[in-house]
């Protein structure tokens, strides 16, 4: 039809003048693979976070060296509790965090020697290597009793909202008293009752923690057991706990995790505040706030000990605390990227 048309034009407009006027053909469109473009929006998402957000991006990688460089750490320390492995707990460290050197007393930081970059303490133990060795207890705190703590709050918070009335009285009164006390007041409390330890001082901070992620539970439970998808499970014969905890709690779930990823960096600066103050301790083992506070009595004279560990839990914390920040921002809708 087109050669046609050509033929028809062509006394008119001139035989090259028709050939390169477009055809009304329209381009073939080929659409690409659902799968792919689903996976090309995903990855499209996370660059442009990081990118728009250089603080999160900052916090990202401070966490990733954190917790990766506490995994290793803590299986060279697992593995160094079988008999005759001893020295893999510091296999990968610049010295052995654990032996007195009092010729290297209060050696101030140096870039000459990597064992003493941040300095020595006045045992002459490497503050970079007691930093490095005791990371896992920090970041096995915090994963611990957050996780503890959702388990626990939600196996309370979810019922209390859910079925209200004598029920709801009962469990949150029951969580009003722990909340009742100021949660370090009563970590200290605990400590003092259940004896020093790494293990007492988890068994405390879970319960410490626990009520805030119950009442966090019991509020998003109120949103949303009046939803629809929540009656139509009801009418489809579901059972009170399949409903609780097959519809209504992974919907609950978003802003816990938000609150989660905050709360890691609070355990961790809780957890060093009970060393800090002497409360729990393991005897022999080093921990940041134990480091600080003997480093105090230093402070005029060997900044470096005191100071560095200091600066290492507040970047630590602020690094939490900027990711957990932009996931709560994310969930509520306030930046969408």
């Amino acid at each position: 039809m087109s050669s046609a048309l050509d033929r028809l034009l062509a006394p008119f407009l001139g035989e090259k003048l028709v050939r390169s006027m477009p055809t009304s053909q329209p381009p073939k469109f080929q659409p690409k693979d659902e799968k792919s473009a689903k996976v090309e929006g995903g990855l499209s998402f996370a660059f442009r976070f990081i990118r728009q957000d250089r603080a999160a991006l900052a916090g990202m990688i401070i966490i990733a060296l954190f917790l990766g460089w506490a995994l290793v750490e803590g299986i060279m320390q697992q593995i160094a509790t079988l008999p005759g492995d001893r020295h893999y707990a510091w296999l990968l460290l610049p010295s052995n965090p654990l032996t007195l050197n009092l010729g290297n007393s209060l050696t101030p930081p140096t870039l000459k020697s990597l064992n003493f970059i941040f300095g020595a303490n006045y045992y002459g133990q490497s503050v970079l290597s007691e930093l490095l060795y005791a990371a896992p207890h920090d970041a096995i705190a915090a994963t611990l009793v957050v996780g503890s703590a959702i388990l626990i709050g939600n196996f309370v918070g979810i019922p209390a909202g859910y079925y209200g009335g004598w029920v709801d009285e009962a469990l949150m009164r029951f969580t009003d008293a722990f909340l009742a006390f100021p949660f370090l007041v009563l970590a200290i409390a605990l400590t003092v009752i259940l004896g020093n330890g790494f293990s007492v001082v988890l068994v405390v901070l879970v319960i410490i923690w626990w009520p805030t992620y119950a009442r966090y539970f019991r509020a998003q439970t109120l949103a949303l057991k009046n939803r629809g998808f929540v009656e139509a499970s009801k009418l489809n014969g579901l059972s009170s706990w399949r409903v609780m905890f097959r519809h209504i709690l992974p919907n609950a779930i978003d802003p816990i995790i938000a609150q989660a990823t905050l709360d890691f960096g609070t355990v961790i600066l809780t957890y060093s505040t009970l060393a800090f103050l002497g409360v729990g301790l393991q005897v022999g083992v080093p921990e940041w706030g134990e480091m600080t506070a003997d480093g105090l009595t230093y402070l005029q004279t060997a900044w470096w000990w005191a100071l560095i560990p200091g600066a290492v839990i507040i970047t630590i914390v602020v690094a939490f605390t900027l990711i957990g920040d932009r996931i709560q921002d994310l969930v509520g809708g306030r930046i969408n990227y």
